[in-house]
């Protein structure tokens, strides 16, 4: 079963076409205390929980390999959403990490097995 939910997570990000619409370094529309460590957008052509694009962050590897899944609360936006990291090394997903502890959302981070 678990296996499934990969093999989904990739069919999404190889037939999606990746938007980055928030890219390294760039500081959020709203919070200006939040700069991002990475690229930050969606896939174009999905659909997430808020009914905008799943997001996604961007690694450096330039590949389209799934490296981890972050399960995300927000208790300000009372909401949650998943985030799908694409080709992120595991340095990066520490970044991805802090940032997030950072501005206080609560995180799970699930990584593919084998």
């Amino acid at each position: 079963m678990t296996e499934a939910f990969w093999n989904s997570l990739r069919q999404l990000v190889v037939h999606s076409e990746v938007v980055i619409d928030r890219a390294k370094g760039s500081v959020h529309p709203r919070y200006a205390d939040m700069i991002y460590p990475l690229n930050y957008g969606y896939l174009a052509g999905t659909t997430a929980s808020d009914g905008a694009g799943i997001d996604v962050w961007l690694g450096s590897s330039g590949g389209r390999e799934v490296t981890g899944v972050i399960i995300a609360v927000d208790s300000v936006k009372r909401d949650s959403e998943i985030k799908i990291c694409i080709g992120c090394t595991p340095d990066e997903l520490q970044t991805i990490l802090q940032f997030l502890s950072d501005n206080r959302i609560g995180w799970l981070l699930v990584e593919p097995t084998g």
